[in-house]
């Protein structure tokens, strides 16, 4: 039932159905086009990349804050196929929506007026108010939801497509639910027994890889010029087709 809603929202924000007249909008606003090969597999391996770093930057600075666990479902009483089914749904669902309505619709709308860098930056504070309302209004969720927001912002604008921001996006929701965020629950805390040493562990891990991801980032970019800089912001004359 679910994949069947997030079909008709995804349809719906892409030009289909009523009101007839905003079609056109709607389908250059969710910014669904496609993207050359190369690419699409830097971009996407500039995300697993970050997502890499990113689960080591919240190992580190739930160490540092002496953050709550986070209060997961028990999933032991449910059967495989359910948990399954509900954990790909939900990364799916986080993933299409707020890349459609974020990194297409706002982002999109953005660059046109203000420009890619800016655009990313206001999109990540608008952003922000909506994390704090599930993860709490702390400063450790506020800087990892940033990093976030920035990194798929930076995706969406070199490529000028969300594709390879949902296929990041959705991957890195099913790791940290099934890998990162259970373990707050057993994770030791700076000072604690071996806290010290896995600090330093997932620090040297969020540095690595931060750093491998910006390479690529920075090999996207190149790509991008060197395929010709042939799309437009939403917010211009030319329409990108769906």
């Amino acid at each position: 039932v679910m994949a069947a809603l997030l079909w008709v929202v995804w349809r719906y924000l892409g030009g289909v159905g009523w009101p007839r007249r905003t079609a056109d909008v709607r389908r250059r606003y969710r910014r669904a086009t496609l993207v050359p090969r190369r690419q699409f597999a830097w971009a996407v391996a500039a995300g697993l990349l970050a997502i890499v770093a990113l689960a080591g930057l919240w190992s580190v600075l739930f160490g540092l804050a002496h953050l709550p666990a986070r209060a997961l479902p028990d999933y032991s009483k449910y059967p495989l196929l359910t948990v399954a089914l509900a954990l790909v749904m939900a990364s799916l669902v986080n993933g299409v929506v707020e890349e459609a309505a974020f990194r297409g619709y706002l982002q999109g709308v953005l660059e046109g007026s203000v420009g890619g860098v800016a655009a990313i930056l206001i999109t990540t504070l608008v952003m922000a108010p909506e994390h704090a309302l599930t993860q709490g209004f702390v400063w450790p969720t506020l800087i990892f939801y940033a990093a976030v927001d920035v990194m798929l912002g930076a995706a969406a604008y070199l490529t000028q497509s969300i594709w390879p921001g949902i296929v990041t996006h959705s991957f890195g929701l099913f790791v940290f639910f099934t890998l990162v965020w259970p373990g707050d629950v057993i994770r030791q805390i700076v000072g604690v027994g071996d806290g010290n040493v896995w600090l330093w562990i997932h620090s040297a891990q969020t540095l690595v890889f931060a750093a491998l991801a910006i390479l690529a980032f920075i090999q996207l970019a190149r790509s991008r010029s060197q395929l010709g800089d042939t799309s437009a912001p939403v917010g211009a004359s030319v329409a990108p087709a769906s």
